[in-house]
């Protein structure tokens, strides 16, 4: 045990690496990821830039491990909520309130700079994807556990439906869409979510 006030090598690693991916989402959300340069980074979370190719390859990797980080403290909020759910239909609703809240606000600013740069920046591309996929399967391993006695294949179909549908919705959002209208949208899903639960 460390003596109080002095921070271990692995503790201080830690702290400069998590000042970069707060200061990365803090970038992308007030400035764009045009406008965000690791430098900018690197001045509001107070390293060298130096310090941060020590933890990062390149932009476009400090990007999207900036998202995962976000992503994954979401996740981890929600996951107390999603062991509180209800199981089997009367889950359904309350999951896709859940997946709304994680893929929107802050999450969802920062992750549609990355989407929309990606489409011309094969490294941002390249670095995104996996971060993508792992979080999709990570989230989808946690609402088996509500539904498991839906076919794999359709509550498959069900997530990416429910995180595809989401993330539109939040893209009205930023783009000043109707909230009373995104309410409307998001019920009628949950109805036709039952629906296929259901196999109607």
């Amino acid at each position: 045990m460390t003596a109080r006030g002095h921070r271990t090598q692995a503790e201080r690693r830690e702290q400069t690496r998590t000042a970069l991916l707060d200061a990365t989402i803090d970038c992308l959300v007030e400035l764009g990821y045009a406008r965000t340069s690791v430098q900018e980074i690197c001045t509001r979370a107070g390293v060298s830039k130096g310090a941060a190719q020590h933890h990062f390859a390149d932009k476009a990797d400090l990007m999207a491990t900036a998202v995962a980080h976000l992503t994954s403290r979401r996740m981890a909020a929600l996951s107390e909520s999603f062991a509180d759910l209800p199981g089997g239909e009367e889950g359904i609703p309350a999951t896709i309130d859940l997946l709304w809240a994680g893929y929107s606000g802050t999450l969802a600013t920062a992750a549609t700079e990355l989407w929309i740069a990606a489409r011309t920046d094969p490294a941002l591309r390249a670095a995104i994807r996996p971060v993508d996929r792992a979080l999709g399967r990570e989230t989808l391993a946690q609402i088996r556990t509500i539904a498991p006695d839906l076919p794999a294949d359709r509550l498959e179909t069900l997530f990416w439906l429910t995180v595809n549908f989401t993330r539109g919705l939040a893209l009205d959002a930023e783009l000043g869409g109707a909230p009373a209208r995104r309410k409307q949208l998001l019920e009628e899903w949950k109805r036709l979510a039952l629906s296929a639960y259901r196999g109607e």
